[in-house]
């Protein structure tokens, strides 16, 4: 039986990049051990310290780190209310650091633990986008020549919007106004050109990010049919799921969703009624690696496959996790990559490596990364008000991802 107990739980906030990163360690009865998991959700840090210090760690002080189905689902309902955004956060930081000490114990990468590799490396994806459609071109050209084959492509501000400020009314509310039947038409276009100038050899993917009403989502996707799109993301809002069931009537683009999700109960008809073809949650949001694993394992059985968020505002221990999923999932399909500062890597020593548009992790013991905390510490959490962009429609209304 083993003898080895949690001695202490604590949040390490960093911001190389200035995103504020949260990264949970976990340490031992046993000189040395200790885990690492990603906590990240950047815009409410603060609560992420608060949820892991005050409450997680008192509740886990004394428990064994090898009990962790056990941990996951007692820190799930410990607090009553369950599957927020917070919670699942800092729970995702328990769970994946636990793992990482099970690799450890056990002398293995965490993919090993988690069926041993389906593939060699992991095929990922780069974002391109431009004021001009030839920006957007030249951008992905730049990622074909090192070697990428999958390129997400938007065209103006922020997550494609245009800008609208020519239309807004007097006394418009502060914040990123732009138009959507100027980016649905545009976007249109965009991969007219785009393809007209590349060809088909390149995978091309579009984030729609939820800022259309759902008709107009659907008539996008059967406008960008020609274009063989590898997938379109985010075509509605959690809170309108309901359409992906008119949406599969009608298109035959490949659909991916599920960044903003947080419970089962949003991803369970999605998949069971076969209505996305690419499952895209980000899995520190849904509570880490143990729902992660059965959310893969569900999606193989309904022949959906594997896209895990992977934005700038993650840790690179996130990533890491993200890649021992990719690593050991049959139906593993994309990997979203924002590429890794050299900032990030002094702080993450262990970070994956990148060679012809594969991601490779390391064969070392757990999730096979560190953090520095001295280094960590050069990067202090900044300004702790950071938000999300305000995007509104041209009448000043606010557009909602």
């Amino acid at each position: 039986m083993s003898k080895i107990k949690i001695t202490n739980v604590k949040s390490i906030h960093t911001a190389p990049e200035n995103l504020n990163l949260v990264v949970v360690k976990i340490e031992t009865s046993e000189p040395g051990l200790y885990g690492l998991g990603c906590a990240t959700f950047f815009q409410r840090h603060l609560g992420l310290k608060s949820a892991i210090d005050d409450y997680l760690k008192p509740f886990l002080l004394g428990r064994d780190p090898n009990y962790i189905e056990d941990i996951w689902q007692t820190s799930l309902v410990d607090s009553y209310w369950r599957y927020g955004p917070i919670l699942n956060n800092a729970l995702s930081g328990v769970d994946m650091a636990l793992w990482d000490i099970k690799g450890k114990l056990a002398g293995m990468p965490v993919y090993e633990l988690l069926g041993g590799k389906c593939r060699e490396a992991v095929p990922v994806y780069r974002h391109a986008d431009g004021v001009e459609m030839q920006q957007v071109v030249e951008n992905i050209q730049k990622y074909i020549e090192q070697g990428y084959k999958y390129v997400r492509c938007q065209l103006g501000a922020g997550y494609g919007g245009q800008d609208a400020a020519s239309n807004r009314p007097d006394n418009a509310l502060p914040g990123a106004y732009y138009d959507p039947d100027l980016y649905s038409r545009s976007t249109i276009k965009l991969f007219e050109y785009v393809r007209k100038q590349l060809g088909y050899d390149i995978e091309l993917l579009h984030d729609i990010h939820e800022r259309v009403a759902p008709m107009e989502a659907i008539r996008m996707a059967k406008q960008l049919e020609p274009f063989r799109l590898f997938f379109l993301e985010d075509m509605f809002p959690p809170e309108q799921i309901g359409w992906f069931e008119i949406a599969r009537q009608q298109v035959a683009v490949p659909l991916a969703m599920g960044e903003l999700f947080n419970n089962p109960n949003e991803w369970l008809p999605l998949i069971q009624n076969r209505l996305i073809d690419f499952i895209r949650c980000h899995i520190s949001a849904i509570g880490g690696i143990t729902p992660a694993r059965k959310l893969a394992a569900l999606c193989d059985a309904f022949g959906i496959r594997t896209a895990w968020h992977g934005p700038g505002d993650v840790s690179p221990i996130g990533h890491v996790a993200n890649l021992h999923l990719d690593m050991s999932s049959y139906n593993f399909g994309i990997q979203e990559w924002p590429g890794m500062s050299d900032a990030l890597m002094e702080v993450f020593p262990g970070c994956p490596t990148i060679k012809n548009g594969y991601a490779y992790v390391n064969d070392k013991p757990g999730l096979g990364i560190d953090i520095d905390e001295k280094k960590a510490a050069k990067y202090p959490a900044v300004n702790n008000k950071q938000h999300w962009l305000l995007a509104r429609k041209p009448d000043g209304s606010s557009a909602k991802p």
